[in-house]
C-alpha cells in the first residue's frame, strides 16, 4: 500500500508571535519585490503615489527628467510622512514643518535651517527604494541595491502571457479588504484548492479543482495554480485560470471567462491582522454586464476565504497544538512559501 506523504507545517506560533513578526519585516519585506501600483499613477513628471512595502511608506514618482523613483516616505526631520495618496506636485513638501524635497528625493529646502551652523542640506534627502516595472505594474522594494526585478519574476510573465496580454488590459478599480489573521494564513490559503471543493462551491462549479486537471507547480520566487473552465469557453475569452503567488506576499489572478487580471499583495497589519488589496484590469472590449458578474463571483470567493483564514487564525491562536501536517502533493505550494519564508529569515528563527 502506498501512502501519501505529509510535511510539518511552520510552527502555530509564528502566526501569532510578534518577534516573528519583527523579524519577517527586517528579512522578508524590507529584502523583496513587492506590487505597489500602477504605471498609468506616474506617467506624467510630478506625479507620485504612496503605498507600503511591509511596513515600510513608499512613495513612488515620476521625476522631471521622466525618471521613475521611489523613496522611503519618512521626513529626514521628525519622521513624519511626506505624502499621502496620489496626485501630482512640483516638489514633496513635509507638512508637519515644511521641509520641501525635489522629485529627485534631494532636500531643496528646510525653514530656518540657515540659523544651524554646519546644517547640510546634500546629506538629509529622502531615502531611496528600489522601483522597476512589469508592463502597467509597478513594484518597490525597499533594499535599494535589489537585484532587478525581472530576476525575481522569472518566466512568470511568460505563464501569464499564454493566457492574457496584460498590456493590452484598462484598470478598472481597486478593491482593499482586511482580515483577522495572520499574513501568512492569507498567503497560505490563497496557494491551495485543496479547500475549494468544500468552501468554495461556486467556484468549483465553474473551475475544474479535480488533482488531475487542476495543476501546481513553483518555480523559483513564484508559484503557480492552473484551472481549466468547465464547459465550453466561448472564442476570444479566457480558457482557464492561473493564480500566480510571486514570494512574498504578490497575487496575481486570471479568472476564466471575459479576459482579466487582478494582483495585489497581502500586507502584515499586526500579528494577527492583514491588509489586502487588489486592482482589477479588464480588456477595454468587455461589456459592463460580464465585469458585474466576474466581480460578483470573485466577491463571493473572497468572503468565503474571509472565514476560512479567521476560523484557522482562531485556530492556530489556542497554543494547545504545535504545528500542523501538510498533504505533500495537494497542499505543495504552501510547503514551498514555507521553504522560502524559512529560508529568508535564517537560521535564529
Amino acid at each position: 500500500m502506498v501512502t501519501t506523504p505529509v510535511t510539518r507545517t511552520i510552527p502555530w506560533d509564528w502566526y501569532t508571535d510578534p518577534a516573528v513578526l519583527r523579524l519577517e519585516q527586517e528579512r522578508v519585506f524590507r529584502r523583496l519585490w513587492q506590487y505597489t501600483g500602477r504605471a498609468d499613477q506616474v506617467a506624467e513628471p510630478g506625479a507620485f503615489f504612496t503605498a507600503r512595502a511591509g511596513d515600510v511608506p513608499v512613495v513612488v514618482v515620476r521625476g522631471r527628467d521622466g525618471e521613475l523613483r521611489g523613496f522611503v516616505n519618512v521626513c529626514r526631520h521628525r519622521g513624519s510622512l511626506v505624502c499621502e495618496g496620489e496626485g501630482r506636485r512640483e516638489t514633496l513638501q513635509c507638512p508637519y514643518h515644511a521641509w520641501t524635497y525635489d522629485l529627485d528625493g534631494s532636500l531643496r529646502a528646510a525653514p530656518r535651517s540657515d540659523r544651524e551652523p554646519g546644517f547640510d542640506k546634500g546629506e538629509l534627502g529622502l531615502r531611496p527604494v528600489a522601483v522597476d516595472t512589469w508592463g502597467p505594474f509597478v513594484f518597490a522594494n525597499p533594499d535599494a541595491d535589489a537585484a532587478p526585478l525581472a530576476e525575481t519574476l522569472g518566466d512568470l510573465p511568460d505563464r501569464l502571457a499564454e493566457v492574457i496580454d496584460v498590456g493590452a488590459l484598462a484598470f478598472h478599480h481597486r478593491s482593499e479588504s482586511s482580515y483577522e489573521a495572520n499574513w501568512k494564513v492569507c498567503a497560505e490559503n490563497y496557494l491551495e484548492c485543496y479547500h475549494c471543493a468544500v468552501a468554495h462551491p461556486g467556484f468549483s462549479a465553474v473551475v475544474d479543482v479535480t488533482p488531475s486537471a487542476y495543476s501546481l507547480s513553483e518555480n523559483g520566487w513564484y508559484s503557480t495554480q492552473v484551472g481549466p473552465l468547465r464547459g465550453d469557453v466561448p472564442v476570444g475569452e479566457v480558457p482557464r485560470g492561473q493564480f500566480h503567488f510571486l514570494f512574498p506576499n504578490v497575487t496575481i489572478n486570471v479568472l476564466p471567462g471575459p479576459r482579466n487580471l487582478s494582483i495585489g499583495p497581502v500586507l502584515p497589519a499586526g500579528p494577527e491582522r492583514a491588509d489586502r488589496f487588489l486592482d482589477y484590469f479588464f480588456a477595454p472590449d468587455v461589456d459592463q454586464a460580464a465585469i458585474a458578474d466576474l466581480l460578483a463571483f470573485d466577491d463571493q470567493v473572497g468572503r468565503e476565504d474571509t472565514a476560512l483564514v479567521e476560523r484557522v487564525q482562531r485556530g492556530v491562536r489556542s497554543g494547545l497544538v504545535r504545528e500542523g501536517r501538510l498533504l505533500a502533493e495537494s497542499e505543495r505550494l504552501v510547503a514551498h512559501f514555507d521553504r522560502l519564508l524559512v529560508e529568508q529569515l535564517g537560521a535564529d528563527a
